[in-house]
């Protein structure tokens, strides 16, 4: 797989059908089938993609690791906290409610270059699995800005937003 991460901003009636399939499985292939059919066939402003740099986007949002829980509110939840919506080691689902969009949309532009910077220096390259560049840290940082007028449109339409990426 390819680990490409991609944002939705979805209805109430849309997080109202995803949750209500009984197995993983189904709700990934509404996910593959529908959702992705329907906002990544044509150019969507309630749909933005992270290509790769959606692992350190999350770790200089949060507390420099790849996990549900690290960090704090609101920056933690622009990528993976969340409600877990696929429990699976090949797919990852979370969701944000309008509420949490409204704050993370308020957050991310307080995050300077410089403290995205120093953020993204601070991980530990272990830990991530790639070398700390600065060509690492352009790409992450030109996705970002992409996430964060992602999340302006999510919020003034008052929608959830699913975080996807494929493991």
């Amino acid at each position: 797989m390819s680990c490409l991460g991609v944002h939705f901003a979805l209805t109430a009636d849309e997080v109202s059908q995803l949750r209500s399939f009984e197995s993983d499985d189904e709700r990934l292939a509404h996910l593959q089938e529908v959702i992705e059919e329907d906002y990544l066939s044509e150019e969507n402003p309630l749909a933005v993609e992270s290509d790769k740099a959606w692992d350190a986007m999350h770790r200089v949002l949060s507390d420099g690791k790849l996990t549900w829980d690290g960090g704090s509110f609101p920056l933690n939840h622009a990528v993976l906290a969340g409600d877990l919506l696929y429990f699976g080691s090949d797919y990852i689902m979370s969701l944000k409610t309008p509420e949490q969009v409204k704050a993370i949309a308020e957050a991310l532009p307080t995050v300077s270059f410089g403290d995205f910077r120093s953020r993204y220096f601070s991980i530990d390259a272990e830990d991530y699995g790639f070398s700390l560049t600065d060509d690492d840290l352009s790409y992450t940082w030109e996705w970002f800005q992409g996430v964060r007028e992602f999340y302006t449109a999510a919020s003034n339409s008052q929608r959830y937003v699913l975080f996807t990426a494929d493991q």
